[in-house]
C-alpha cells in the first residue's frame, strides 16, 4: 500500500448510482417523448446531469440521433465559434514503476526503450517544437519517483519557460503526471502550469484494480480524488478523462460526468477539459485484446453527447485518430487538438534512431502541424495558439462565468485570429500562409463589438510589423 485508504471517491463515484443510471437509460432511451425533451432542455446550454446524458447515448432512434448531432453542433459554435486550439505533447521520460496493462511504460516491459531527457535535451526538444509554431505544451511523465520526481518536473517547467528561441516561446505548459499530494499541486500551481490533467482511465473499481496490478497507480481513491487535492492545492484548472476501451463505454461515460458533477459541486468550477482517448497499439500492447472497444460511429456519439451535457468544458482529441475521425469530431465537440505529435521521448529532435522506441502509443495521425493547420484553414476553422486567459488570470472561476456568460468570445476571438498571425508570419508554408490570411480577413469582419475589432484589427498590424505576444 504506497497511500492512505480512503472511501471518499466512493461518495462521489457511487458503483451502485451508476448501476441504477445503466438501468435508467435503458428504461427511457426508447421513450421518444422523454429523449426530445431532454433535447430540448439541453438546448439552453444548461446541460444534463449523468443519468440524462446516458439515456441520450442509449437511444437508437435514427430521427432523435440527428437531432442529437444538430444540437451539438450548435453548442459547438455557441461556445467555441470556429476556433480549434492547438497544442503538443512533450514526453519527458517513460520510467515507470506501474504495472499498468494497457500502456507500454509498464515496468515489466524489457523491449521499450528507457529514457529520460536531461535539461539540455529538454531544450533542444522545445525548441524543435518552437520551430514548428507551438505556443503549448502537455508534459508527460512515467510515474517513477526515483527518477522521475517532483523536482524534476519543476525544473524542466522552468527550462521550458525561460526558452527564447527566434520569436519562439513556450506560453504555457500544462502538465499529465501521476496522482499527488495537495502540498506538490501546490509547487505546480507556483510553477505557473496551465492545465493539471490526469485521466481515470476507468472508474470501474474492481477492474480498474485489474487492469492496474501493481506499483503507485494500483490505490483506486488516491488516484480518482487526485483533482480534489489539486484544487485545493490551487489549481483552478483541471482535466479529467478515461481510456475508452479498457472498459464498458457505458460505465466509464456515466463516472466520468459524474466526476464532472462532483467537481462543480465541491469547487464551484467543474473540469476545464475533458479527453477522450481510445485505446491504441504500442510496443508489446495489442489494443485488440481489449474486449471493450468503441468503434467510430459509437465514438461520435460520445463526442456528441459529452458537448450537450457538459456545454462549457473544452474537449481534447489527440494524434491517436486518423484524420478522417478527428475531422468527424471537430464539428460535435472537440474543441482542442494535437499537431506534428511524437510520443516517444526525445522524439521532436530527431535523435532516436530508427530501430528504438520509446514510444506510448501508436500515432494514427502523422501529419505536421503546418499540414494539420492547412487542413483545419480548408475545414473553415480557426487554429488558436492563444494562452492569454491563462496569463491574464482567467482561469477556473472567473473563467467559466466568462464563458457561461458568452462574453469569452471576446476574448477568444481576437487572440485566435492575433496567434494564428503570428503563426502564418513566423511559421507557414505559403498555401497556409495565403490561406491563414483570408480566413483572418474574413473573422475580423464577424467580430461583433465594434471596440474589440478595432483593438484587434490594431494588434494584428503591429503584429506584422514585429510585435509579438499580445494579451488580450
Amino acid at each position: 500500500m504506497y497511500h492512505r485508504a480512503s472511501s471518499r471517491a466512493e461518495e462521489f463515484i457511487s458503483h451502485e448510482e451508476i448501476l441504477e443510471t445503466l438501468q435508467y437509460a435503458q428504461e427511457h432511451k426508447r421513450d421518444k417523448a422523454y429523449v426530445r425533451g431532454l433535447l430540448r432542455r439541453a438546448g439552453d446550454c444548461k446541460g444534463l446531469d449523468h443519468r440524462e446524458a446516458l439515456t441520450l447515448l442509449e437511444c437508437q432512434d435514427p430521427e432523435l440521433m440527428e437531432e442529437m448531432f444538430r444540437l451539438a453542433k450548435e453548442i459547438k459554435q455557441k461556445f467555441y465559434g470556429n476556433r480549434i486550439v492547438m497544442f503538443a505533447p512533450l514526453y519527458l521520460s517513460n520510467y515507470c514503476i506501474n504495472g499498468c496493462t494497457y500502456c507500454p511504460y509498464h515496468w515489466k516491459n524489457k523491449h521499450i526503450t528507457r529514457k529520460k531527457l536531461s535539461q539540455e535535451e529538454i531544450r533542444r526538444e522545445v525548441i524543435a517544437l518552437q520551430d514548428m509554431g507551438h505556443k503549448r505544451l502537455a508534459l508527460e511523465t512515467g510515474e517513477d519517483p526515483v527518477r522521475n520526481p517532483l523536482e524534476y518536473v519543476l525544473e524542466s517547467i522552468e527550462t521550458i519557460y525561460g526558452i527564447r528561441h527566434k520569436n519562439g516561446s513556450i506560453r504555457r505548459v500544462n502538465v499529465n503526471i501521476a496522482a499527488a499530494e495537495e502540498g506538490d499541486y501546490r509547487k505546480l500551481k507556483e510553477a505557473g502550469i496551465g492545465t493539471y490533467i490526469l485521466f481515470q482511465e476507468t472508474y470501474h473499481r474492481e477492474n480498474y484494480g485489474k487492469l492496474h496490478p501493481t506499483g503507485p497507480k494500483h490505490d483506486y481513491a488516491y488516484h480518482t480524488e487526485a483533482m480534489d487535492r489539486a484544487m485545493k492545492g490551487g489549481i483552478d484548472d483541471v482535466g479529467i478523462g478515461v481510456l475508452f476501451g479498457l472498459n464498458s463505454y457505458r460505465y466509464d461515460f456515466a463516472g466520468l460526468l459524474m466526476h464532472a458533477e462532483h467537481l462543480e459541486a465541491a469547487f464551484g468550477v467543474g473540469p476545464h477539459t475533458i479527453s477522450v482517448p481510445r485505446i491504441r497499439n504500442a510496443d508489446d500492447i495489442d489494443a485488440s485484446s481489449f474486449q471493450d472497444g468503441v468503434p467510430d460511429e459509437l465514438f461520435a456519439r460520445i463526442v456528441a453527447v459529452l458537448r450537450i451535457a457538459v456545454p462549457y468544458t473544452g474537449m481534447i482529441i489527440s494524434t491517436r485518430e486518423s484524420k478522417d475521425t478527428r475531422e468527424k469530431v471537430l464539428g460535435l465537440g472537440v474543441s482542442q487538438i494535437s499537431g506534428g505529435s511524437r510520443t516517444s521521448v526525445g522524439g521532436y529532435a530527431g535523435e532516436e534512431p530508427e530501430e528504438e522506441t520509446s514510444a506510448q502509443f501508436d500515432v494514427s495521425d502523422t501529419r505536421t502541424l503546418d499540414q494539420v493547420v492547412n487542413w483545419l484553414l480548408d475545414l473553415g476553422y480557426i487554429p488558436s495558439f492563444c494562452t492569454a486567459c491563462y496569463r491574464e488570470g482567467r482561469t477556473g472561476d472567473r473563467f467559466m462565468k466568462l464563458v457561461k456568460s458568452g462574453q469569452i468570445a471576446n476574448c477568444c476571438q481576437p487572440n485566435a485570429l492575433m496567434t494564428l498571425k503570428e503563426y502564418l508570419m513566423d511559421y507557414a508554408s505559403e498555401d497556409t500562409r495565403r490561406k491563414g490570411e483570408a480566413l483572418i480577413a474574413r473573422e475580423l469582419q464577424g467580430v461583433e463589438s465594434e471596440k474589440i475589432r478595432a483593438i484587434a484589427a490594431r494588434n494584428l498590424e503591429e503584429i506584422a510589423h514585429g510585435k509579438r505576444d499580445f494579451r488580450f
